[in-house]
């Protein structure tokens, strides 16, 4: 494994993107253990800690899971690129954003059986189903990207599991009163971290009044930006 630099919290947040295309190599569980732990020093309503991590890695179980998996994301992503335009517009230039995207979602559904680590982060209800509950867990799945990226992996976090998720429960032992609130995937990354392409800051922070960009919401020199999301 490459002798990783350590790199600044500032760094990590400002880099972690979603990885969907991972090498063979397997993550030592040693570093599994590692960015997992980071993931639960996150946050939680009355610091409860409902959130749960189950970890797919390999052997029988894993292999019927990642197979189940892999019939559902490719039934999502199916239904997303027709639903979504992605084979029109810019979608026809396989050059452009919108192509290079498409790419890289198929490659990563036709390969959800060959990724090294798969976590479901789970939430222990302990009262009825609330549209707020997801601050509970989703700060620790944004742990777990951030420290993944940060040891020299990357993930990306999906809902895909949907599809599937009465014979996950069923296959897993997963309680009635336990959400699978995300399903993330973990692996080295093809590729490579760096600066993520967003929405220029004035166009997401207001002051005082909706609608209202302060004077101080300045990106960074050399930010780089994409057009994506709701006008």
């Amino acid at each position: 494994m490459d002798q990783l630099q350590p790199i600044s919290a500032i760094e990590a947040l400002s880099t972690t993107r979603a990885i969907r295309r991972y090498t063979d190599e397997q993550i030592p569980v040693e570093i599994l253990n590692e960015i997992l732990w980071f993931a639960s020093r996150a946050p939680s309503g009355s610091n409860r800690q409902p959130f749960r991590f189950l970890a797919i890695t390999r052997g029988e179980v894993a292999d019927k899971v990642k197979s189940l998996l892999g019939d559902s994301f490719r039934r999502g992503w199916a239904a997303k690129l027709q639903h979504d335009g992605y084979q029109s517009g810019s979608g026809i230039d396989p050059n452009s954003p919108k192509s290079r995207q498409a790419a890289a979602m198929q490659h990563y559904v036709d390969h959800i059986e060959q990724v090294p680590v798969i976590v479901f982060a789970c939430l222990v209800r302990y009262r009825e189903a609330s549209p707020t509950e997801g601050a509970s867990i989703y700060p620790a799945c944004q742990n777990l990207l951030v420290a993944a990226r940060s040891l020299g992996y990357g993930g990306a976090l999906t809902m895909w599991h949907q599809g599937v998720e009465s014979q996950l429960r069923e296959l897993l032992d997963i309680p009635d009163n336990v959400a699978i609130s995300a399903c993330i995937t973990l692996g080295r990354p093809q590729g490579s971290h760096g600066p993520v392409r967003r929405r220029p800051i004035a166009e997401l922070v207001f002051e005082n009044q909706w609608g209202s960009s302060p004077s101080w919401a300045i990106d960074p020199d050399g930010t780089r930006f994409t057009s994506a999301g709701p006008k």
